[in-house]
C-alpha cells in the first residue's frame, strides 16, 4: 500500500495535539485527559457499586417476598395480610443478609444489626412499596394461585421494577456516605 499520499509536508500546520495527522480528520477531536478518563471510571463505578448493592438488597426482599406471598397463598390469609407477612419477611431476610457478611468481619451482633439497619432500611422500603404496588396494581395477581402464570410473572416484574427504581436511589446514598456506603468497610475487612 502506498502511504505516500498521507505523507505531510513540512509547511502544512498541525492542530495543535495532533501532529504528523494533518488530513486524517483528526483535528476535531477532543484528547481525553487521565483526570477525565478517571472521573468517567468513577461514575462507571458508582453505577456498579450500587447495582451491586441494590441486587444484594433485592435478593434478601426476594426470598421473604416469595416466602410471604406462598405462606400467605397457601394459608388463604386476605391479601392485606399476605402482603403485610411480605414485607415483614422481606425486611428480616434482607437485613439478615447483610448482618450475614458485617459478621463475617468478626463484630457482633448488636454492631452488626446496627450496620444492617443503615445500610438497607431505606433501600428495603422502597423496594417494598414500589414492587408491593406494582403486584396489587397487576389485575388478578393478588387473587391468582401459585401455579398461576400471573403470579409468578406479576412477582418477577415487581422485583425488576423495584431493582430498576431502587438503583439510583442506593447510588445517591452511597454517594453520600449512607445506605451500602456503610457496610463497605466490613465486606473488605478480611
Amino acid at each position: 500500500m502506498d502511504h505516500s499520499s498521507h505523507v505531510q509536508s513540512p509547511t502544512a500546520t498541525a492542530a495543535p495535539g495532533s501532529a504528523g495527522h494533518a488530513g486524517h480528520g483528526h483535528e476535531g477531536h477532543n484528547q481525553h485527559s487521565p483526570d477525565a478518563d478517571r472521573q468517567q471510571m468513577r461514575v462507571v463505578e458508582s453505577w456498579a457499586v450500587a447495582a451491586s448493592a441494590t441486587l444484594h438488597c433485592l435478593t434478601g426482599c426476594a426470598i421473604g417476598e416469595v416466602l410471604g406471598m406462598v405462606i400467605g397463598t397457601t394459608a388463604g390469609l386476605h391479601n392485606a395480610a399476605t402482603v403485610v407477612l411480605s414485607i415483614a419477611l422481606a425486611f428480616v431476610f434482607g437485613y439478615g443478609l447483610t448482618m450475614r457478611g458485617v459478621l463475617r468481619a468478626g463484630v457482633n451482633v448488636r454492631t452488626a444489626l446496627k450496620v444492617a439497619l443503615a445500610a438497607d432500611t431505606v433501600s428495603i422500603a422502597i423496594m417494598e412499596l414500589l414492587d408491593n404496588a406494582f403486584i396489587v396494581a397487576m389485575p388478578g395477581a393478588m387473587n391468582a394461585g401459585l401455579t398461576s402464570v400471573l403470579f409468578w410473572a406479576s412477582l418477577a416484574g415487581s422485583l425488576v421494577v423495584a431493582f430498576l427504581l431502587t438503583t439510583p436511589v442506593n447510588r445517591w446514598m452511597i454517594s453520600r456516605g449512607k445506605g451500602h456506603a456503610v457496610v463497605h468497610q466490613y465486606h473488605h475487612a478480611h
